[in-house]
Protein backbone atom coordinates (compact mmCIF):
# COMPACT_ATOMS: atom_id res chain seq x y z
CA UNK A 1 0.00 0.00 0.00
CA UNK A 2 1.13 3.58 -0.17
CA UNK A 3 0.09 6.60 0.32
CA UNK A 4 -2.05 8.30 -2.38
CA UNK A 5 -0.97 11.25 -5.06
CA UNK A 6 -2.73 12.90 -7.56
CA UNK A 7 -5.88 13.14 -5.57
CA UNK A 8 -6.40 17.13 -6.08
CA UNK A 9 -5.02 19.26 -8.50
CA UNK A 10 -3.93 22.80 -7.63
CA UNK A 11 -6.47 22.40 -4.64
CA UNK A 12 -9.10 21.57 -6.31
CA UNK A 13 -10.79 18.12 -5.64
CA UNK A 14 -9.94 15.29 -8.59
CA UNK A 15 -12.58 12.23 -8.89
CA UNK A 16 -10.74 9.06 -7.92
CA UNK A 17 -10.59 5.70 -8.24
CA UNK A 18 -9.30 2.44 -5.78
CA UNK A 19 -8.64 -0.17 -7.86
CA UNK A 20 -8.05 -3.38 -6.65
CA UNK A 21 -10.18 -3.37 -3.38
CA UNK A 22 -11.12 -6.02 -0.59
CA UNK A 23 -14.77 -4.54 0.52
CA UNK A 24 -15.17 -5.03 4.51
CA UNK A 25 -17.87 -7.54 4.91
CA UNK A 26 -17.49 -9.07 1.17
CA UNK A 27 -16.65 -12.63 1.05
CA UNK A 28 -13.01 -13.49 -0.17
CA UNK A 29 -13.65 -14.28 -3.65
CA UNK A 30 -15.20 -10.61 -3.98
CA UNK A 31 -11.22 -9.52 -3.76
CA UNK A 32 -10.64 -6.83 -6.87
CA UNK A 33 -13.37 -4.61 -6.24
CA UNK A 34 -13.14 -0.40 -7.52
CA UNK A 35 -14.37 2.35 -5.89
CA UNK A 36 -14.70 5.28 -7.60
CA UNK A 37 -14.78 8.32 -5.13
CA UNK A 38 -16.41 11.73 -7.49
CA UNK A 39 -15.42 15.42 -7.09
CA UNK A 40 -18.04 15.60 -4.45
CA UNK A 41 -16.32 13.45 -2.29
CA UNK A 42 -19.00 10.65 -2.05
CA UNK A 43 -18.85 7.06 -3.84
CA UNK A 44 -20.10 7.56 -7.13
CA UNK A 45 -19.61 3.69 -8.64
CA UNK A 46 -18.14 0.38 -7.13
CA UNK A 47 -17.47 -2.52 -9.00
CA UNK A 48 -15.00 -4.31 -11.17
CA UNK A 49 -12.39 -3.37 -13.40
CA UNK A 50 -14.58 -0.01 -14.13
CA UNK A 51 -13.62 2.28 -17.35
CA UNK A 52 -12.77 5.72 -16.18
CA UNK A 53 -11.75 8.47 -18.13
CA UNK A 54 -7.78 10.43 -18.40
CA UNK A 55 -8.69 13.01 -15.88
CA UNK A 56 -9.64 10.80 -13.21
CA UNK A 57 -6.89 9.44 -10.35
CA UNK A 58 -6.11 5.67 -10.46
CA UNK A 59 -4.55 4.43 -7.53
CA UNK A 60 -4.02 0.46 -7.32
CA UNK A 61 -4.39 -0.57 -3.75
CA UNK A 62 -3.31 -4.31 -4.55
CA UNK A 63 -6.00 -6.05 -2.57
CA UNK A 64 -6.15 -3.64 0.73
CA UNK A 65 -9.11 -3.75 2.70
CA UNK A 66 -11.59 -1.06 2.73
CA UNK A 67 -13.45 0.03 5.61
CA UNK A 68 -16.17 2.81 6.19
CA UNK A 69 -15.03 5.05 8.57
CA UNK A 70 -14.94 4.49 11.94
CA UNK A 71 -17.59 6.04 14.39
CA UNK A 72 -17.48 6.93 18.08
CA UNK A 73 -20.62 7.89 19.21
CA UNK A 74 -20.12 8.79 22.87
CA UNK A 75 -17.31 11.56 23.58
CA UNK A 76 -16.17 14.31 25.85
CA UNK A 77 -14.38 16.98 23.88
CA UNK A 78 -14.92 19.99 26.15
CA UNK A 79 -13.21 17.85 28.59
CA UNK A 80 -10.28 16.31 26.49
CA UNK A 81 -6.96 17.36 27.38
CA UNK A 82 -7.43 18.36 30.51
CA UNK A 83 -5.81 15.93 32.55
CA UNK A 84 -2.76 17.84 34.20
CA UNK A 85 -5.13 20.75 35.26
CA UNK A 86 -7.76 18.30 36.83
CA UNK A 87 -6.17 16.01 39.82
CA UNK A 88 -8.61 12.77 40.81
CA UNK A 89 -6.71 11.70 43.85
CA UNK A 90 -9.79 9.11 44.55
CA UNK A 91 -10.32 8.39 40.87
CA UNK A 92 -14.06 7.63 41.25
CA UNK A 93 -16.78 9.03 39.47
CA UNK A 94 -17.18 11.80 41.79
CA UNK A 95 -14.00 13.06 42.12
CA UNK A 96 -13.64 13.16 38.72
CA UNK A 97 -17.00 15.52 38.11
CA UNK A 98 -15.93 17.55 41.04
CA UNK A 99 -12.36 17.98 39.75
CA UNK A 100 -13.78 19.10 35.92
CA UNK A 101 -16.19 21.32 37.65
CA UNK A 102 -13.58 23.52 39.13
CA UNK A 103 -11.69 23.67 36.35
CA UNK A 104 -14.62 24.49 34.01
CA UNK A 105 -14.62 27.61 36.12
CA UNK A 106 -12.17 29.53 34.67
CA UNK A 107 -11.80 27.84 30.75
CA UNK A 108 -12.45 30.13 28.24
CA UNK A 109 -14.03 29.03 25.04
CA UNK A 110 -11.02 29.04 23.27
CA UNK A 111 -9.48 26.65 25.70
CA UNK A 112 -12.03 24.14 24.70
CA UNK A 113 -11.27 24.88 20.98
CA UNK A 114 -8.42 24.13 21.17
CA UNK A 115 -8.09 20.74 23.43
CA UNK A 116 -11.09 19.40 21.30
CA UNK A 117 -10.06 20.35 18.08
CA UNK A 118 -6.13 18.79 18.76
CA UNK A 119 -8.14 15.53 20.02
CA UNK A 120 -10.39 15.50 16.62
CA UNK A 121 -7.10 15.65 14.30
CA UNK A 122 -5.99 12.33 16.13
CA UNK A 123 -9.57 10.90 16.01
CA UNK A 124 -9.75 11.52 12.21
CA UNK A 125 -5.88 10.43 11.63
CA UNK A 126 -6.68 7.08 13.18
CA UNK A 127 -9.65 6.49 11.21
CA UNK A 128 -12.45 8.16 13.17
CA UNK A 129 -14.99 9.92 10.25
CA UNK A 130 -17.93 10.42 12.69
CA UNK A 131 -18.17 11.85 16.46
CA UNK A 132 -20.91 12.16 19.01
CA UNK A 133 -20.23 14.31 21.59
CA UNK A 134 -21.53 15.57 25.14
CA UNK A 135 -20.86 19.05 25.88
CA UNK A 136 -21.68 20.17 29.37
CA UNK A 137 -24.29 22.62 30.23
CA UNK A 138 -24.10 23.93 33.76
CA UNK A 139 -23.73 26.80 36.30
CA UNK A 140 -19.66 26.00 36.09
CA UNK A 141 -19.19 25.44 32.24
CA UNK A 142 -21.89 27.48 31.17
CA UNK A 143 -22.48 27.74 27.16
CA UNK A 144 -18.54 27.94 26.63
CA UNK A 145 -18.78 24.27 25.69
CA UNK A 146 -21.07 24.16 23.55
CA UNK A 147 -20.61 26.97 22.06
CA UNK A 148 -17.02 26.37 20.93
CA UNK A 149 -18.50 22.62 19.45
CA UNK A 150 -20.84 24.28 17.62
CA UNK A 151 -17.89 26.46 15.92
CA UNK A 152 -15.80 23.04 15.63
CA UNK A 153 -18.91 21.39 14.16
CA UNK A 154 -18.86 23.52 11.18
CA UNK A 155 -15.38 24.05 10.58
CA UNK A 156 -15.15 20.53 10.28
CA UNK A 157 -17.69 19.41 8.34
CA UNK A 158 -15.86 18.76 4.79
CA UNK A 159 -13.73 16.42 6.86
CA UNK A 160 -15.63 14.77 10.14
CA UNK A 161 -19.11 14.58 11.47
CA UNK A 162 -19.69 15.75 14.37
CA UNK A 163 -23.23 15.94 16.53
CA UNK A 164 -23.26 17.57 19.73
CA UNK A 165 -25.70 16.26 22.79
CA UNK A 166 -26.40 19.05 25.02
CA UNK A 167 -25.19 17.02 28.10
CA UNK A 168 -27.50 19.12 31.25
CA UNK A 169 -25.65 18.49 33.93
CA UNK A 170 -26.68 18.69 37.96
CA UNK A 171 -24.18 19.33 40.42
CA UNK A 172 -24.99 18.83 44.19
CA UNK A 173 -26.65 23.02 45.29
CA UNK A 174 -26.89 23.52 41.71
CA UNK A 175 -30.94 23.42 41.16
CA UNK A 176 -32.96 21.98 38.84
CA UNK A 177 -34.54 25.83 37.77
CA UNK A 178 -31.30 27.09 35.96
CA UNK A 179 -31.23 23.68 33.50
CA UNK A 180 -34.65 24.16 32.92
CA UNK A 181 -34.40 27.64 32.16
CA UNK A 182 -31.57 27.30 29.98
CA UNK A 183 -32.29 24.29 28.05
CA UNK A 184 -33.99 25.63 25.38
CA UNK A 185 -30.58 28.02 24.35
CA UNK A 186 -28.50 24.68 24.90
CA UNK A 187 -30.59 22.35 22.71
CA UNK A 188 -31.50 24.71 19.49
CA UNK A 189 -27.41 24.68 19.23
CA UNK A 190 -27.31 20.44 19.43
CA UNK A 191 -28.31 17.65 17.79
CA UNK A 192 -29.43 15.77 20.79
CA UNK A 193 -30.29 16.08 24.16
CA UNK A 194 -28.36 14.17 27.52
CA UNK A 195 -28.45 14.30 31.03
CA UNK A 196 -27.02 11.71 34.11
CA UNK A 197 -30.26 11.51 36.02
CA UNK A 198 -28.29 9.45 38.66
CA UNK A 199 -26.52 12.34 40.05
CA UNK A 200 -29.63 14.55 39.85
CA UNK A 201 -31.15 15.90 43.21
CA UNK A 202 -34.71 14.96 41.39
CA UNK A 203 -33.96 12.38 39.21
CA UNK A 204 -37.86 11.89 38.18
CA UNK A 205 -38.19 16.26 37.89
CA UNK A 206 -35.14 16.47 35.57
CA UNK A 207 -35.86 12.78 33.44
CA UNK A 208 -39.18 15.34 32.82
CA UNK A 209 -36.95 18.67 31.67
CA UNK A 210 -34.43 16.41 29.28
CA UNK A 211 -37.60 14.86 27.53
CA UNK A 212 -39.91 17.55 27.07
CA UNK A 213 -36.89 19.82 25.61
CA UNK A 214 -36.87 17.15 23.51
CA UNK A 215 -40.51 16.76 22.16
CA UNK A 216 -40.05 20.49 22.05
CA UNK A 217 -37.27 20.85 19.28
CA UNK A 218 -37.32 17.24 17.64
CA UNK A 219 -34.25 16.44 18.91
CA UNK A 220 -33.00 12.35 20.45
CA UNK A 221 -32.32 11.49 23.35
CA UNK A 222 -29.01 10.57 24.46
CA UNK A 223 -28.53 9.85 28.74
CA UNK A 224 -25.66 9.05 30.94
CA UNK A 225 -27.79 5.93 32.64
CA UNK A 226 -26.87 4.73 35.82
CA UNK A 227 -23.42 4.85 35.61
CA UNK A 228 -23.17 3.09 38.60
CA UNK A 229 -22.81 -0.40 40.99
CA UNK A 230 -25.60 -0.14 43.06
CA UNK A 231 -28.75 -2.42 42.25
CA UNK A 232 -31.28 -0.40 44.73
CA UNK A 233 -31.41 2.59 42.44
CA UNK A 234 -31.52 1.96 39.30
CA UNK A 235 -33.39 4.91 36.77
CA UNK A 236 -34.26 2.19 33.54
CA UNK A 237 -38.25 2.24 34.50
CA UNK A 238 -38.81 5.68 34.57
CA UNK A 239 -36.69 6.60 31.44
CA UNK A 240 -39.00 3.66 29.58
CA UNK A 241 -41.73 5.15 30.70
CA UNK A 242 -41.10 8.52 29.09
CA UNK A 243 -39.67 6.81 25.80
CA UNK A 244 -43.05 5.61 25.62
CA UNK A 245 -45.03 8.69 26.34
CA UNK A 246 -42.59 10.76 24.11
CA UNK A 247 -42.70 8.76 21.56
CA UNK A 248 -38.87 8.68 21.46
CA UNK A 249 -38.81 4.39 20.09
CA UNK A 250 -35.56 4.38 18.19
CA UNK A 251 -34.69 7.69 19.31
CA UNK A 252 -32.91 7.07 22.49
CA UNK A 253 -29.22 5.88 23.92
CA UNK A 254 -28.38 5.07 26.69
CA UNK A 255 -25.12 5.17 27.89
CA UNK A 256 -23.17 2.87 30.23
CA UNK A 257 -25.76 1.54 32.35
CA UNK A 258 -23.40 -0.21 34.57
CA UNK A 259 -26.22 -1.45 36.63
CA UNK A 260 -27.33 -3.93 34.97
CA UNK A 261 -24.34 -6.13 35.72
CA UNK A 262 -25.38 -5.46 39.71
CA UNK A 263 -28.87 -6.86 39.14
CA UNK A 264 -30.20 -10.18 39.60
CA UNK A 265 -30.79 -12.47 36.15
CA UNK A 266 -34.15 -12.04 36.11
CA UNK A 267 -34.50 -8.25 36.74
CA UNK A 268 -31.71 -7.83 33.88
CA UNK A 269 -33.69 -10.15 31.76
CA UNK A 270 -37.14 -7.79 32.06
CA UNK A 271 -35.25 -4.24 31.45
CA UNK A 272 -33.28 -6.27 28.36
CA UNK A 273 -36.99 -7.29 27.15
CA UNK A 274 -38.11 -3.65 27.74
CA UNK A 275 -35.62 -2.01 25.56
CA UNK A 276 -35.82 -4.05 22.40
CA UNK A 277 -39.70 -3.62 22.88
CA UNK A 278 -39.00 0.15 22.78
CA UNK A 279 -35.82 -0.13 20.23
CA UNK A 280 -33.56 1.39 22.78
CA UNK A 281 -29.76 1.41 22.48
CA UNK A 282 -26.89 0.90 24.57
CA UNK A 283 -23.50 2.49 24.56
CA UNK A 284 -20.70 0.70 26.43
CA UNK A 285 -17.66 2.92 27.79
CA UNK A 286 -14.90 0.49 28.93
CA UNK A 287 -12.43 3.05 29.99
CA UNK A 288 -13.87 4.99 31.70
CA UNK A 289 -16.02 2.21 33.83
CA UNK A 290 -12.74 -0.13 34.08
CA UNK A 291 -11.24 3.16 35.21
CA UNK A 292 -13.81 4.36 37.45
CA UNK A 293 -16.04 1.47 38.80
CA UNK A 294 -15.60 -0.90 42.03
CA UNK A 295 -12.78 1.07 43.86
CA UNK A 296 -14.22 0.28 46.81
CA UNK A 297 -14.60 -3.47 46.88
CA UNK A 298 -11.35 -5.14 49.24
CA UNK A 299 -12.22 -8.05 47.21
CA UNK A 300 -12.79 -8.80 43.35
CA UNK A 301 -13.70 -5.69 41.97
CA UNK A 302 -15.96 -5.75 39.51
CA UNK A 303 -15.22 -4.32 36.02
CA UNK A 304 -17.58 -1.59 35.93
CA UNK A 305 -19.07 -2.50 32.35
CA UNK A 306 -22.82 -3.02 31.65
CA UNK A 307 -23.50 -7.06 30.68
CA UNK A 308 -22.35 -6.10 27.01
CA UNK A 309 -22.20 -10.03 25.67
CA UNK A 310 -25.49 -10.66 26.19
CA UNK A 311 -26.95 -7.40 25.52
CA UNK A 312 -25.67 -7.78 22.18
CA UNK A 313 -26.32 -11.53 21.58
CA UNK A 314 -29.84 -10.94 22.49
CA UNK A 315 -30.43 -8.58 20.13
CA UNK A 316 -29.92 -4.92 21.87
CA UNK A 317 -28.44 -2.45 19.55
CA UNK A 318 -24.73 -1.70 21.48
CA UNK A 319 -21.77 0.14 20.67
CA UNK A 320 -18.70 1.13 22.15
CA UNK A 321 -17.12 3.99 22.34
CA UNK A 322 -13.76 6.40 23.61
CA UNK A 323 -15.87 8.67 26.47
CA UNK A 324 -13.35 10.62 27.78
CA UNK A 325 -9.65 11.15 26.40
CA UNK A 326 -6.92 12.15 29.19
CA UNK A 327 -8.81 13.66 32.12
CA UNK A 328 -10.05 12.99 35.44
CA UNK A 329 -12.74 10.36 34.09
CA UNK A 330 -9.92 8.99 31.82
CA UNK A 331 -6.64 9.25 31.84
CA UNK A 332 -5.16 7.81 28.93
CA UNK A 333 -6.50 7.85 25.40
CA UNK A 334 -5.30 8.02 21.56
CA UNK A 335 -8.96 8.33 19.86
CA UNK A 336 -7.93 5.00 18.49
CA UNK A 337 -11.36 3.11 18.07
CA UNK A 338 -9.80 -0.24 16.98
CA UNK A 339 -7.80 -0.04 20.79
CA UNK A 340 -11.77 0.93 22.35
CA UNK A 341 -13.58 -2.48 20.32
CA UNK A 342 -10.06 -4.56 21.95
CA UNK A 343 -11.10 -3.56 25.47
CA UNK A 344 -14.55 -4.22 24.61
CA UNK A 345 -13.69 -7.56 23.48
CA UNK A 346 -11.84 -8.21 26.89
CA UNK A 347 -13.52 -6.34 29.63
CA UNK A 348 -17.29 -6.96 27.86
CA UNK A 349 -16.42 -11.16 27.67
CA UNK A 350 -17.13 -11.39 23.90
CA UNK A 351 -14.97 -14.30 22.84
CA UNK A 352 -12.27 -15.17 20.05
CA UNK A 353 -15.14 -15.49 17.23
CA UNK A 354 -16.71 -12.54 17.96
CA UNK A 355 -14.16 -10.04 16.98
CA UNK A 356 -16.43 -9.34 14.14
CA UNK A 357 -19.21 -7.94 16.30
CA UNK A 358 -16.17 -5.90 18.27
CA UNK A 359 -15.63 -4.15 14.73
CA UNK A 360 -19.69 -3.97 14.02
CA UNK A 361 -19.71 -1.90 17.01
CA UNK A 362 -17.32 0.95 15.89
CA UNK A 363 -18.91 1.25 12.58
CA UNK A 364 -22.41 0.31 11.73
CA UNK A 365 -24.27 0.06 15.35
CA UNK A 366 -22.99 3.63 16.03
CA UNK A 367 -23.63 5.16 12.62
CA UNK A 368 -27.33 3.70 13.00
CA UNK A 369 -27.44 5.53 16.40
CA UNK A 370 -25.88 8.90 14.94
CA UNK A 371 -28.99 8.73 12.18
CA UNK A 372 -25.94 8.64 9.66
CA UNK A 373 -28.50 6.68 7.13
CA UNK A 374 -26.84 7.01 3.65
CA UNK A 375 -24.54 8.96 4.17
CA UNK A 376 -22.40 6.04 6.10
CA UNK A 377 -20.82 2.84 4.58
CA UNK A 378 -19.36 1.66 1.35
CA UNK A 379 -22.42 1.99 -0.88
CA UNK A 380 -23.02 4.39 -4.08
CA UNK A 381 -23.68 7.90 -2.82
CA UNK A 382 -22.02 7.87 0.65
CA UNK A 383 -19.62 9.52 2.12
CA UNK A 384 -15.92 8.98 1.07
CA UNK A 385 -15.03 8.07 4.54
CA UNK A 386 -12.56 5.14 4.30
CA UNK A 387 -10.36 3.37 6.14
CA UNK A 388 -7.44 1.21 3.54
CA UNK A 389 -5.32 -0.69 5.23
CA UNK A 390 -3.04 -4.06 5.07
CA UNK A 391 -5.43 -6.41 7.31
CA UNK A 392 -6.46 -9.45 5.97
CA UNK A 393 -10.25 -9.07 7.31
CA UNK A 394 -12.18 -7.24 9.99
CA UNK A 395 -11.50 -9.33 12.83
CA UNK A 396 -7.38 -8.90 11.73
CA UNK A 397 -8.73 -5.43 11.76
CA UNK A 398 -10.17 -5.72 15.60
CA UNK A 399 -7.24 -8.36 16.58
CA UNK A 400 -4.02 -6.62 15.61
CA UNK A 401 -4.28 -3.64 13.63
CA UNK A 402 -3.18 -3.05 10.44
CA UNK A 403 0.54 -1.89 9.66
CA UNK A 404 -0.31 0.58 7.01
CA UNK A 405 -3.02 2.19 6.93
CA UNK A 406 -4.45 5.62 4.53
CA UNK A 407 -7.82 7.10 6.19
CA UNK A 408 -10.06 9.23 3.68
CA UNK A 409 -12.42 12.21 4.80
CA UNK A 410 -15.04 12.86 2.47
CA UNK A 411 -12.69 11.76 -0.57
CA UNK A 412 -9.79 13.17 0.58
CA UNK A 413 -6.79 11.80 2.26
CA UNK A 414 -5.89 12.32 5.64
CA UNK A 415 -2.13 13.11 5.78
CA UNK A 416 -0.75 10.86 8.68
CA UNK A 417 1.42 13.34 11.35
CA UNK A 418 5.40 13.57 11.15
CA UNK A 419 8.18 15.11 12.61
CA UNK A 420 10.24 16.80 9.76
CA UNK A 421 13.54 15.95 11.29
CA UNK A 422 12.85 12.48 11.14
CA UNK A 423 11.72 12.60 7.88
CA UNK A 424 15.19 14.14 7.24
CA UNK A 425 17.43 11.49 9.09
CA UNK A 426 15.45 9.02 7.18
CA UNK A 427 16.22 10.24 4.22
CA UNK A 428 19.71 10.43 4.90
CA UNK A 429 19.81 6.57 5.85
CA UNK A 430 17.77 6.13 2.43
CA UNK A 431 14.96 4.63 4.79
CA UNK A 432 12.02 4.44 2.69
Amino acid sequence: MHTVIGARQGGARRALLLRGCRIAGEIAAEAGRDILVGENGRIARIGSRLDVGPDVAVVEVRGALISPGFVDVHQHLDKTGVLRFTPNPSGTLQGAREAFAEYARKAPEEDVTRRAARTMARCLARGTTAIRSHINVDKDAGFNGINALARLRSEWADRLTLQIVAFMTPHPNQDLAWLESNIDAAVEQADAVGGTPAVAEDPIRYLDILFAAAERHGRPIDLHLDEHLNPERPLFDAVFERVREYGLQGRTVLGHASVLSALPRTEFERIRDRMIDLDIAVVTLPAANLYLQGRSHDMLPPRGLTRVAELIRSGVAIATASDNIQDPFVPTGSGDMLEIARWTLLAGHLRGDELATAYDMITKIPARMMNLGADYGIREGAWADLVISDCEDVSALVSAGPDCMQVFAKGRPVAAPAFPAMAAICALENVP
